[in-house]
């Protein structure tokens, strides 16, 4: 077994038309040693490869391919469709999407891009379409990346004209006849009443807000166009690129874009990770959890994503843009503590990652990311993350060994489906951001909470859409699907496994409305229960929590953000309430409902207990310790301050670390008795 046998690559994200010609050589060369693998490139240099019109350059990107492929690298080619050149805006001022107040996003940056834009569509089919044919066959080229981070800077909404045909065509697609959307959207109330699709526009601007199923329906259509556009690049290179895999490279706590659908039309889903960046703005962090994670990341937020994007289309993922030192575009950006960009990358194999390719080969000493690190200084000098990443890359080339020592082979890496599934449902998200209630509940934040929940725990989860198969989870959670769809219903009321239903489970039909019968709707077939009212909490506003018989549960347990007015069915059991009296935990044989959010000690509990019933054995962590097993090895990565012992059991045998772990720590277990603990 050899190096090449590993489903672990190392990849860095390169730019040669950013640096001189006389370096790519040798920064090739340099990449070959450093151990890197994969290169992406060309993922904006739109104007170079097409500096008028029609009119083609490709010298520069044939060279610089075949330089990387002289030193053996493969490829990732980017279509550069993020950044349209400005011949494009000039010839075409409507590329440019328009904000909610009516204005023009201006060229000078990136994503400058209506995707409803039929100048900005033709011309992307012509950029794309002739990359594909140029080295759609091109024995270095492994990989295409389409486009890049879909939605930032908040660019997948355009208010413009060709957006509004668009959504009224849309609408009358979905609705059929505008009768029947007046009956969805409910607009009966203020008499707001539609008489022709053609005279319905964007949902803004209205002095009480928009209906929100108005709302919701251009969330929809606005996430349709980006698959749309995703879609037609695919298509091209179906084409003349056939057989070569294709992936997105989605963003950390971005919800604007459906990434289970779009996941589905990709044949590997990547993602940007940024550990310090995304616990410096991630919302439900207070100061405190930012500060004693600066420099490491929150345990949980980057795990999350793993976990996410694994989950999204064919099971195949990568980490496409791996921060290696501070970033640029957080409010503080944190130099990260030793040892954490060998961490993260480890935690990503970990959660089965094929690719973790580093941002980026060398800081840039100008333009908008001049303060970005990169594996390299802009003198030319390694910096630290590029250490780390050749450490990670001294260990890769010493794995095949090590498995072969203890009889393993490359199988031993397969990953396999996790104990627990947590559902997560974009268009339940979207409602949540449309009409919240409780201005800290929209986002990820109540998914991510049950997740650092049982991840604490020790478990291994799978975060999977509605529509996926959940047969073999021991358990399922379902933290905030607010419509829960009939398939979803149909296969969880047929599950042997134990499922938790969260708050706001069922709370909303499919147009946004209260069902009736009242929620969690048909979800009561398997906890008989309704919900009466809702409570949203001020921050700081925290309701105890109690036994049924009013004993205390444990010291500080409260409810906070949220919460359910559970009304249960005879023979549904009480296991916590409020001090009011309220429910505040519910079972019914296999199902267990919580009412609202609680904090993080007290969901430990309740999600112990639901493991205990499914059958899984619970190992609450140190803090700042986390698990994850991938094929017949465990994992442990450890961020925490203090040293801790990692759970592995007698005979347990290390390729990597040992039984005590200090900060920035990883540790890779194999236990020849039976399966890694």
């Amino acid at each position: 077994m050899t190096l090449d046998d590993l489903p672990l690559r190392l990849g860095v994200c390169y730019y040669p038309e950013q640096w001189p010609r006389h370096l790519w050589r040798d920064d090739a060369r340099r990449m070959r040693e450093l151990g890197l693998r994969v290169v992406r490139i060309a993922e904006f240099a739109w104007a170079l490869m097409e500096p008028e019109a029609g009119r083609f350059d490709w010298a520069w990107l044939d060279e610089a391919i075949d330089t990387l492929a002289a030193e053996g690298l493969q490829v990732v080619l980017g279509t550069p469709t993020a950044a349209p050149p400005h011949w494009l805006v000039d010839a075409h001022p409507d590329v440019l999407p328009i904000d909610a107040q009516g204005q023009p996003k201006a060229f000078g940056s990136r994503r400058h891009c209506d995707f409803s834009s039929p100048a900005f569509l033709a011309a992307s089919d012509r950029i794309v379409g002739a990359m594909a044919q140029r080295y759609g066959r091109h024995p270095a080229v492994v990989a295409w990346q389409l486009d890049n981070e879909y939605g930032c800077h908040d660019t997948v909404a355009s208010y413009s004209p060709a957006a509004l045909a668009a959504f009224r065509h849309w609408l009358a697609a979905r609705h059929g006849s505008i009768d029947a959307l007046n009956a969805a959207w409910g607009t009966v109330f203020w008499s707001a009443q539609w008489a022709r699709f053609d005279d319905i526009g964007f949902p803004v601007g209205q002095p009480g807000g928009a209906l929100p199923a108005h709302a919701l329906d251009w969330r929809r259509f606005c996430a349709d166009a980006v698959l749309a556009y995703h879609r037609r690049q695919r298509a091209l290179l179906a084409v003349h690129a056939p057989g070569v895999p294709v992936l997105h490279n989605f963003m950390g706590l971005f919800t604007d874009v459906d990434a289970h659908a779009l996941g589905a039309d990709c044949d590997i889903s990547s993602w940007d990770s940024y550990p310090l960046g995304h616990t410096d703005i991630a919302p439900g962090l207070d100061e405190a959890e930012r500060l004693r994670w600066a420099t490491t990341g929150a345990p949980d937020i980057t795990g999350f994503h793993h976990d996410l994007y694994r989950g999204c289309g064919s099971g195949r993922w990568w980490v496409m843009e791996q921060q290696a030192g501070p970033v640029n575009w957080a409010a503080w950006n944190a130099l990260p503590a030793p040892g954490m960009v060998r961490a993260w990358t480890w935690e990503a194999f970990a959660h089965g990652a094929e690719l973790v390719s580093y941002f980026r080969w060398r800081q840039l000493p100008y333009a908008q990311e001049q303060m970005h690190s990169g594996l390299h200084r802009p003198d030319l000098e390694r910096d630290t993350g590029g250490d780390e990443a050749a450490a990670v890359a001294a260990e890769l080339a010493a794995l095949p060994a090590q498995l072969a020592r203890l009889g393993l082979d490359a199988q031993a890496l397969a990953p396999r489906p996790a104990p627990v599934a947590l559902v997560l449902d974009f268009p339940s998200l979207w409602m949540a951001a449309v009409q919240p209630h409780g201005a800290d509940m929209p986002g990820l934040g109540v998914a991510m909470r049950y997740h650092a929940a049982l991840r604490g725990l020790g478990l291994d989860v799978d975060i999977l859409p509605p529509h996926a198969p959940l047969q073999g989870y021991a358990l399922v959670v379902v933290p905030s699907l607010l419509h829960a769809p009939p398939a979803f219903t149909a296969q969880a009321l047929a599950l042997p496994g134990v499922v938790v239903l969260g708050p706001r489970a069922g709370s909303k039909t499919a147009d946004m409305a209260i069902p009736v019968p009242l929620p969690p709707g048909d979800l009561a077939a398997g906890l008989p229960m309704r919900v009466h009212g809702v409570e949203s909490l001020r921050p700081g506003r925290q309701l105890p929590l109690q036994q049924p018989d009013g004993q205390a549960l444990a010291e500080g347990a409260h409810g906070l953000q949220w919460r359910d007015l559970l009304a249960p069915a005879d023979g549904v059991q009480v296991q916590a309430t409020y001090a009011d009296g309220w429910p505040a935990w519910l079972q019914h044989g296999r199902w267990h409902a919580h009412a609202g959010v609680v904090d993080a000690g007290t969901l430990g509990q309740w999600l112990a207990a639901a493991a205990a019933q499914a059958g899984l054995v619970t190992t609450p962590l140190p803090d700042g310790l986390r698990l994850r097993r991938r094929g017949a090895l465990q994992f442990a990565i450890h961020r925490g301050e203090q040293p801790v012992a990692v759970p592995a059991p007698p005979g347990a045998q290390f390729l990597l670390g040992g039984p005590t772990l200090a900060r920035a720590g990883v540790a890779a277990w194999w236990v020849p008795e039976g399966p890694a603990a």
